[in-house]
């Protein structure tokens, strides 16, 4: 036995290490180095070259080393990995790199640095000098906190804290967005009718740039041959456009390929339109598409896009985990979403896209508080408490009820009983609002997040109330639209009743036509009516 304990200690060690081993360029490095890797990221024309953070926040870089982009110092190759010393202890938070080739990153101080080639000055420093080591790029970002950056072919684009963008480089089609086609050696903030928006997430293909705001709007700006501003036509733009085929659909997030692009909203829908000539967009066909057009992904609700400038690949993962990709995978054309037995969307690029490359940075943390609580939820190991609800049992700690919740709290503080049994709500219910307690998100399907609601109003949990309004307007439809609005008249969630009404008047032939619409009750029904007509929904 004494033998086998190290072995286990391996194996915890190995559930929080960063699985880089689908990357060739990695096959070299001792067992021992690959355990310490946190984040990752893989780029280079044929996948040749990667750079790596590892627990000690030291930063090492190695492969061919094409116009200095390791940022080593020097344009030697290097199949051994050497530290970049510059950014060591810098917390890299996000990464990006052009096919110039050229890297930017941004730190968790909000500081922005590049290096590589800089022949359309996409390094940001005012030169068109070669970066060989990492600089800070400072011009109009003093000031400014970087949380997110994203590279073109040849261009740069940031994204700060006040959801402002900056954009610098090549600039042939507009893609830094200035209003005209000159190279921008220096970084720029792209206003015009962003001015005064908030900008959430930004993407890069070839020569165009992306940003979604906040109001779930998205804009796009420079090469457009192929669509793939979504505008519905083909001329590129020198400022930010807004997609107006989108209007009323809120963008969560982005993702660039080569000359495609795909979105995905906060209902879990994708959207695709641009270059199609390998079925990247996942429409079935091989034509392009001028204009945002919905993917069929099986009625499952996506929870990531993914997409590399590099590349015409396209992944999404959906709300369970699984993970379907098409576009072109090693060099097949696979026109609509197909489902793979990976767990990640990296996998995808890993193992289909050419080049493999990462689509953005692999980041893995220790487990973190919240991942080491989630995985003792109703685990009975070192449980204190247990809950008996329809003849099951959930196991929880007491103390952590305490923290979490004013009823537990009080009640908690009067008994010292170990298995308290429930029977005012269903197990379904009771689970999922513990569940909640320990990881703070909601996982049921929206007919039972009534029953989470008329729990939360009990027990005045008002973030969990919200919680549950949103899973159900995330999740109503024209089969499910009367029963849940009845429930949240019940329940008294004006917010979801509003919106499960204008749901109902939007979709009334369809709604009136459902069971639940016959067996509604008689003073619902009435109220109903006369509101809806109030709303001229019976107007010809």
């Amino acid at each position: 036995i004494g033998d086998e304990t190290p072995a286990l200690e391996e194996q915890q060690d190995l559930s929080i290490m960063l699985d880089v081993g689908k990357w060739p360029v990695f096959a070299l490095l001792p067992p021992e180095e690959l355990k310490l890797i946190r984040q990752a990221c893989v780029f280079g024309s044929a996948a040749n070259e990667a750079l790596y953070v590892t627990v000690n926040d030291e930063v090492f870089a190695l492969g061919t080393n094409c116009s200095g982009c390791l940022g080593l110092g020097d344009l030697q190759s290097t199949i051994e990995p050497r530290r970049i010393d510059v950014l060591c202890g810098k917390k890299i938070v996000s990464l990006s790199y052009g096919t110039g080739p050229h890297v930017a990153i941004a730190t968790a101080d909000g500081e922005v640095f590049s290096w590589g080639h800089n022949g359309y000055s996409q390094l940001g420093n005012g030169t068109s000098t070669h970066g060989l080591t990492p600089a800070l790029v400072s011009t109009n970002l003093l000031g400014k906190r970087v949380i997110e950056v994203a590279c073109g072919s040849h261009h740069t684009i940031a994204l700060t804290t006040d959801g402002e963008v900056f954009a610098w480089g090549y600039n042939n089609s507009g893609q830094v967005g200035s209003g005209s086609t000159a190279n921008q050696p220096t970084p720029r903030r792209v206003s015009s009718c962003l001015q005064n928006k908030v900008v959430v997430n930004i993407a890069c293909g070839q020569l165009c740039s992306m940003a979604v705001l906040d109001s779930g709007e998205i804009y796009g700006w420079g090469y457009n041959c192929n669509g793939q501003l979504g505008l519905g036509n083909n001329g590129n733009q020198q400022t930010p456009c807004r997609i107006a085929a989108l209007q009323g659909v809120n963008v969560i997030q982005v993702a660039c390929g080569y000359a495609h692009t795909i979105a995905l909203t906060d209902e879990g829908f994708v959207y695709s339109w641009g270059a199609n000539s390998y079925g990247q967009l996942g429409t079935g066909n091989k034509c392009n598409q001028a204009v945002p057009t919905l993917i069929n992904t099986e009625k499952e609700r996506m929870s990531e896009v993914a997409a590399c400038h590099t590349s015409h690949t396209s992944a999404a993962k959906t709300q369970s985990g699984q993970v379907l990709m098409w576009g072109q995978c090693r060099g097949q054309a696979v026109a609509s979403p197909h489902l793979t037995h990976f767990s990640s969307t990296d996998d995808v690029f890993a193992c289909f896209a050419t080049p493999a490359v990462t689509w953005h940075l692999l980041s893995i943390d220790y487990m973190t508080v919240a991942q080491s609580l989630k995985k003792e939820f109703d685990s009975p190991e070192i449980s204190d408490l247990k809950f008996l609800v329809d003849g099951k049992c959930i196991h929880v700690h007491k103390a952590l009820l305490k923290i979490r919740c004013e009823h537990f709290r009080s009640l908690l503080n009067e008994s010292d009983e170990e298995c308290i049994e429930v029977s005012q709500f269903s197990y379904l219910v009771y689970r999922a609002f513990l569940e909640y307690l320990y990881t703070d998100t909601i996982n049921l399907p929206p007919e039972d997040a009534i029953g989470l609601l008329d729990l939360a109003t009990f027990y005045r949990e008002m973030r969990l109330k919200r919680l549950c309004q949103e899973t159900i307007k995330r999740g109503i439809s024209e089969e499910n639209a009367i029963t849940l609005l009845c429930a949240a008249v019940k329940y008294e969630a004006r917010d979801l009743e509003d919106f499960c009404f204008k749901f109902c008047v939007n979709h009334l032939t369809a709604v009136t036509q459902t069971h639940a619409f016959a067996d509604m009750d008689h003073e619902l029904l009435k109220n109903f009516i006369s509101k809806a007509s109030r709303y001229g929904a019976f107007k010809n």
